[in-house]
């Protein structure tokens, strides 16, 4: 998917079209009766914005976190959260799991030595209670300014959930009011990127395994897909781009998963559309000879888990025409000069940066002649949400000078995309200590379907 938290990818990007929210329930559409309505559709596929099985506990191991402000010289890190706005900050302090109100300003420092302290409001003075160290109660403005001071005591530079020049929005989470309340006080912020990556981003094995076992199910999901659509070609069977997702989302059911959205489905022209999502309204008819790419993503139900999302490309046909196969070798060829460089920088030690594997990905596509044609970024962070809060691969959309971290996944999809047709190739891979995974099989070439 070419590129959260709480939005699903085709939100992010603006589809307008985007109402799939939800949870696979175990109940199978009669299509024969007629087609799903959109508020049945939402129904099967569970929305993430709250997570059902995340628990009211700190995920933050304080010492570890210590250790890593002493290595950047940071005095500490603040998170601050008021009403949601920062979804990051409240997952780390354990506040997600429904069973605390958060209408008001919250704050937790962690201090590179020394005990944490946190500042709450007296209505909500118990959100905190599971997190070391000292606790201050304010209820009113005044006592909230005194206690943001006393906060801060001995404090020169923090990090926080803050982008510069809002450069990673994914990160950018501390609005610029908050923001002069602490540069107000003598203090410099600096960006939590590499710290949320150490301590949200990064995969456990556990993870990792149900990554494995979601990109398993999806590979399955995806062959289906294909030979299904191509049996309705060879038979003159009518079956539409909509018809075609809803049987995908009743397979996503069977193999366990759930996900934000029910997968792209998407011919020809609509190809075109990174982000094109079918409908009843508006679903075009699946015939011979047209370019067909599948887009899914999705996790399994089961605490902690984390995504696997893929795209491949068939061809209802014999035959691909030049055109589309050559744009094919062209992205073939971009995905895998960003696992070549993912791989050897693993493999060395070395730092590396997103926005370095975005270019190595799009230096191929621009020396093919496809410069013009690329609308995204290489590649996302996968987490337990789609989208996760680790580094994407961008220098496009966004400059990224987050590491590539031991213990984080991510897709690489690179893709062109023109009036007629479009292709993506899309990867996951996982950075290990001294090793970096593809996880899941590549696409060579655009799969002959008939």
């Amino acid at each position: 998917m070419p590129q959260r938290d709480s939005t699903s990818k085709c939100e992010e990007q603006g589809d307008g079209e985007s109402e799939f929210h939800g949870h696979i329930q175990q109940r199978t559409p009669d299509y024969r009766a007629g087609r799903l309505s959109r508020s049945s559709m939402r129904q099967k596929m569970h929305k993430l914005e709250r997570d059902p099985y995340t628990e009211d506990v700190m995920a933050l191991d304080v010492a570890a976190v210590q250790r890593s402000l002493r290595a950047e010289g940071l005095d500490g890190w603040l998170l601050y959260d008021f009403h949601g706005s920062n979804p990051i900050a409240a997952r780390l302090a354990g506040l997600t799991g429904g069973a605390h109100m958060t209408t008001r300003r919250w704050y937790y420092l962690i201090p590179s030595s020394g005990e944490p302290r946190g500042l709450v409001h007296a209505i909500e003075r118990h959100n905190l209670d599971a997190l070391p160290g000292e606790k201050t109660v304010y209820a009113g403005r005044d006592q909230l300014d005194a206690g943001l001071t006393h906060l801060l005591n001995g404090m020169s530079r923090v990090a926080m959930e803050y982008s510069p020049n809002g450069a990673i929005p994914y990160l950018s989470r501390v609005d610029a009011g908050t923001a002069e309340a602490i540069r107000g006080r003598g203090v410099e912020i600096v960006s939590s990127g590499d710290l949320v990556q150490q301590f949200e981003a990064a995969w456990t094995p556990a993870q990792l395994a149900t990554h494995r076992t979601a990109s398993e199910a999806l590979y399955r999901i995806k062959d289906r897909a294909f030979s299904t659509a191509a049996k309705a070609v060879r038979d003159g069977r009518a079956l539409s781009e909509y018809d075609l997702q809803l049987q995908m989302v009743d397979w996503f059911a069977e193999e366990g998963l759930i996900s934000d959205s029910a997968p792209v489905v998407a011919v020809d022209a609509n190809a075109g559309n990174p982000h094109y999502l079918p409908t009843a309204e508006r679903s075009a008819a699946i015939k011979a000879d047209q370019v067909l790419l599948l887009d899914l993503w999705g996790k399994l139900t089961e605490p902690g888990a984390v995504f696997a999302d893929i795209t491949w490309v068939g061809m209802t046909g014999r035959a691909v025409p030049a055109e589309a196969a050559r744009a094919f070798d062209a992205i073939a060829g971009a995905r895998d000069a960003a696992v070549t460089l993912v791989e050897d920088a693993a493999r060395s030690g070395r730092d590396l940066r997103g926005w370095e594997v975005d270019r190595a990905a799009r230096a191929v596509l621009q020396q093919a002649g496809y410069g013009e044609r690329i609308l995204h970024r290489t590649g996302h962070s996968l987490g337990e949400s789609v989208h996760g809060n680790g580094v994407h691969l961008d220098d496009y959309e966004t400059h990224d000078d987050r590491r590539v971290l031991p213990g984080t996944g991510f897709t690489i999809e690179p893709g062109v995309y023109f009036e007629t047709f479009g292709v993506r190739t899309e990867i996951n891979m996982y950075r290990g200590e001294h090793e970096a995974l593809v996880t899941g099989p590549r696409q060579t070439e655009i799969l002959r379907l008939l």
